[in-house]
């Protein structure tokens, strides 16, 4: 995105000032109350006459993002991603893993074709990742884009950067390709491989979620149904930890005499109790 000057009225639309040439933005395009001088927020790409357009519509992805995006339709050159814009966004045959489906969605990275300069998309994308060492320690927060099931887990791309791996001993909620999440660092490998959990670790994690419980409790009027014996899936749809760190943050306020464990579920204890 870019915040550029308007310099003039024209038939068509506004011109802003661009660098070397001017930039046109079209008249379906400009918002009320706007002036010459003036600045707006526009995204800029080039038309199907390689001419430099604006636009204030903002797209789900940029140049150099990773995206799931879906397919609005195809022809004889390629697929066309609906990203957004009311141009969409190419992806050429030779850029496809396997040949693109009108309505079905596919990761793909966004670049500048070198050639025309125009914005496309390709499904290749493991030539996009990077190939530095990562600069992660254990413990850290990270972005990810879900990528593809695999027999150990989740590939996901980290940080729109490079790939990590999420195993499924570490996965307590349905996730699809397309999902983004958090999700914290395990351990770099020495080959670079990131391998990620969605929780934080340690005694860290559990003190942590133990506030977050106490303060659930509260909300809730000193009362929650959900206790050691509830099913896994349900801990995590409602607090996004697994059962072991909940049964552990549940022991914490416990021994600290916060809460009182019941048959019908945990129960906020009062001052005078």
């Amino acid at each position: 995105m870019n915040r550029l000057r308007v310099l003039r009225r024209a038939e068509h639309g506004l011109y802003l000032q661009g660098g070397p040439e001017d930039i046109l933005l079209p008249n379906k395009y400009i918002p009320e109350e706007i002036d010459i001088d003036d600045e707006i927020e526009v995204f800029v790409y080039l038309d199907s006459e390689e001419r430099l357009i604006a636009t204030t519509e903002k797209p789900l992805a940029q140049v150099g993002d990773f995206a799931w995006l879906r397919v609005a339709w195809v022809n004889n050159f390629g697929a066309f991603l609906d990203w957004g814009l009311t141009k969409d966004l190419f992806v050429p045959f030779r850029e496809q893993k396997m040949k693109m489906q009108k309505e079905k969605s596919y990761l793909v990275h966004i670049h500048l074709d070198p050639e025309t300069y125009r914005i496309m998309a390709s499904a290749k994308v493991e030539r996009y990742l990077s190939s530095d060492y990562p600069p992660y320690h254990g413990g850290d927060a990270v972005d990810c884009l879900v990528w593809q099931k695999t027999d150990l887990g989740f590939k996901v791309i980290v940080d729109n950067t490079f790939s990590g791996l999420l195993f499924d001993d570490e996965i307590f909620c349905q996730l699809h390709s397309g999902d983004r999440v958090t999700a914290y660092v395990k351990q770099v490998r020495p080959d670079g491989k990131i391998d990620l959990s969605l929780q934080k670790k340690g005694q860290r994690a559990v003190v942590d979620f133990s506030e977050q419980l106490l303060q659930h409790l509260q909300k809730m009027g000193g009362f929650t149904a959900l206790c050691d014996k509830s099913p896994a899936e349900e801990i995590y749809s409602v607090f996004g930890v697994s059962k072991k760190v909940f049964k552990k943050a549940v022991g914490d306020l416990y021994k600290r005499r916060l809460i009182a464990i019941t048959a019908e579920g945990l129960r906020l204890l009062t001052e005078s109790e």
